[in-house]
């Protein structure tokens, strides 16, 4: 309790931006831990990026971040993505795939 009817009014204000700006951001790391995760398993695609910039650009829309931080944040995980996407090996064309391979052949003696 504040010592004038304006400080309790200020602790009142600081509360309710307390829990909306908690609910911001735990929000906001859901989704980027989500997208870690999509980058570690190897599953992360660009429609994994959009949920999480949506997800950054939404925290600094409501100044529970600052823009700046997102847009580093944002340049960040577009360049872990980019890194993901070059270390994976590149799928073999499907004409491969479909074809069966050849048994082995027993060595002569």
């Amino acid at each position: 309790m504040g010592h004038s009817l304006s400080a309790d009014k200020r602790e009142r204000q600081n509360l309710k931006r307390r829990h909306r700006n908690r609910g911001n951001m735990i929000a906001l790391r859901k989704e980027l831990k989500r997208f870690a995760a999509g980058i570690n398993a190897g599953k992360a695609d660009a429609q994994a990026l959009s949920k999480a910039y949506r997800a950054l650009d939404r925290a600094a829309r409501k100044n529970a971040i600052p823009k700046k931080r997102a847009d580093r944040k944002k340049a960040r995980l577009a360049a872990a993505l980019n890194r993901a996407a070059q270390a994976a090996p590149a799928a073999p064309p499907e004409a491969e795939q479909a074809a069966p391979a050849a048994p082995p052949q027993a060595e002569q003696a």
